[in-house]
């Protein structure tokens, strides 16, 4: 799965950006992440919790809601 290895570079790259405070550039590489896996509810977890940091409540709650409907047992969905 190739797929995986990239995504997981992705993943890194977007987590190291929203350490830095950076959130466009994270959203950006968490974007990229779910247009190769939409059915992941870590990334849109992530996604999530980066609009949140930019204020963008709306957005982020429509991206913890799919996470969760993904992972009903999803624990780390704020």
């Amino acid at each position: 799965m190739l797929f995986m290895a990239e995504i997981q570079d992705l993943v890194t790259k977007g987590q190291s950006f929203l350490k830095d405070r950076k959130f466009n550039d994270a959203l950006g590489f968490f974007e990229q992440a779910l247009l190769m896996n939409q059915n992941d509810p870590d990334l849109w977890n992530y996604k999530g919790i980066v609009l949140r940091s930019m204020g963008r409540y709306e957005e982020a709650m429509e991206c913890f809601n799919k996470s969760l409907k993904i992972d009903p047992r999803d624990k780390n969905a704020s």
